[in-house]
């Protein structure tokens, strides 16, 4: 009332929580913000903002995040909406899918990419019967270009 401010409804945005190096964590983590690990971990990621594995880190999850940068090794697939960034000395095994990627030099990556956020057009249709063109009436034979 008098005096008081408005609570800040968007106070764990710019929050960190660490995983230190030397630390061993198996199992389910929800954080908000960025999420940095340092030590090794393993299980599920709650959605954070950002997930920062750092050199010395070793992740084992699959995840779904805004950005994520890779310096350590990650084994699984990541799901970043924006953008993944593998860093120099990096190892990362699994698929990942995102709209913007990049890799520097001395990358260990095994895997499949995924970008842009279209999906692509004509996927379910079906292929035109052999010897007919995309595009050609059905039951039009194709004529000789050169005769």
């Amino acid at each position: 009332m008098f005096g008081k401010e408005p609570e800040n409804t968007n106070a764990n945005a710019g929050q960190t929580s660490i995983i230190a190096q030397g630390c061993k964590f198996e199992g389910s983590i929800e954080a908000r913000g960025t999420l940095r690990i340092e030590g090794e971990f393993k299980g599920d990621i709650g959605i954070p903002e950002s997930l920062v594995v750092g050199k010395t880190g070793v992740v084992h999850a699959s995840v779904k995040v805004k950005n994520a940068i890779i310096g350590g090794q990650f084994f699984g697939n990541i799901d970043a909406e924006n953008k993944i960034e593998l860093q120099s000395g990096s190892h990362l095994e699994g698929d990942i899918k995102t709209k913007r990627l990049v890799i520097d030099e001395g990358v260990f990556f095994e895997g499949n990419c995924s970008m842009g956020s279209k999906k692509p057009q004509d996927a379910g249709a079906p292929a035109p019967p052999q010897g007919q063109k995309q595009g050609q009436p059905a039951g039009q034979q194709p004529t000789p270009a050169n005769k």
